[in-house]
């Protein structure tokens, strides 16, 4: 196997024609240059340097080693300047994947945020549920699986992977602008047990109907959407009313949102689900350190992890 180190050697050798002018440029002694070029002559099989009164010349063979190692040491030197780039974040990507709900408010400002710190990375975005996403980190397809907990994904799905909490996303109640709670500056949701509601479906229904079972009833659905933007939709409508998490929610001219009154809110857990940390990508490490500060940025004080 042919030694980086010494073909550097080597190469100083051909560009200089001397053992004391290559020793100068690499910082060696003379005698450790020449000690280099017999050790790749052993390597190599073959004289490379023809040592005389007025310097050192390559012999042929020493001619077809230098191209060669000329092609080598500029690949080489392409490949550490890659990786510091990717280091320092002025090159590569980062694949994200996010649940649906994640790209009201969340995702799109930490990808501005991204993209404002880190203009070099190129991203790839994807909206998938939990489960689809947490698969697509562990296949190597995505970097970073944004996903909401425990009904999104549980601990069997994530085993072997990181996690990193971004943030409890509290749930509000939606009501319709003359509803009679629609002017308190909490609900407590025991109140909201007599109403019709409009529910989300798929993973989030959990979120939703967990909630309501801990207040001590059962809601009575009479609409379900996997959109929330739907969901606070028929709410202004007036056919009902909601529980949206808070980074979910989105402005409707007929509908309030409102904190619910309790000690202890019932919230999602948005969670960023990585490789673990040998295999993970620089710009992924910075894709979740994003989505932690722009949570923070999104989510009142109080309630952010």
């Amino acid at each position: 196997m042919l030694d980086a180190k010494k073909l550097r050697v080597l190469r100083a050798v051909a560009e200089h024609g001397s053992f004391a002018a290559a020793a100068a440029e690499l910082r060696y002694t003379p005698s450790a240059i020449s000690q280099q070029v017999a050790a790749l002559e052993r390597e190599a099989g073959a004289v490379l340097v023809e040592r005389g009164a007025r310097g050192a010349r390559l012999t042929q063979a020493g001619q077809v080693l230098d191209r060669h190692a000329a092609l080598v040491l500029g690949q080489l030197a392409a490949a550490r300047a890659e990786l510091d780039d990717l280091t320092r974040l002025r090159g590569g990507h980062v694949r994200v994947a996010a649940f649906e709900s994640a790209w009201t408010a969340l995702v799109p400002a930490a990808v501005s945020r991204y993209r404002a710190d880190h203009p070099g990375v190129e991203l790839h975005l994807a909206e998938e549920d939990p489960q689809a996403a947490v698969a697509a980190v562990r296949s190597g397809a995505c970097d970073v699986a944004v996903v909401f907990e425990p009904h999104g994904v549980g601990d069997a799905e994530l085993a072997g992977l990181d996690r990193t909490v971004i943030a409890h996303d509290p749930l509000w109640a939606v009501l319709h602008a003359d509803h009679p709670l629609a002017d308190s500056e909490q609900v407590d949701l025991t109140q909201l047990a007599a109403d019709p509601w409009v529910a989300p479906t798929a993973f989030c229904a959990g979120v939703v109907r967990g909630a309501c079972a801990r207040a001590g009833f059962e809601p009575d659905v009479v609409f379900s959407s996997a959109d929330y933007g739907a969901v606070q939709g028929f709410v202004a409508a007036g056919a009902g009313v909601a529980l949206v998490p808070f980074l979910a929610l989105t402005h409707r001219e007929r509908a309030v949102a409102r904190p619910l009154l309790s000690d202890d809110p019932p919230t999602r857990v948005l969670s960023a689900i990585t490789a673990p940390e040998g295999p993970r990508p620089a710009s992924a490490t910075a894709m979740v350190e994003t989505l932690l500060a722009t949570a923070a940025a999104l989510l009142p004080a109080q309630l952010y992890v």
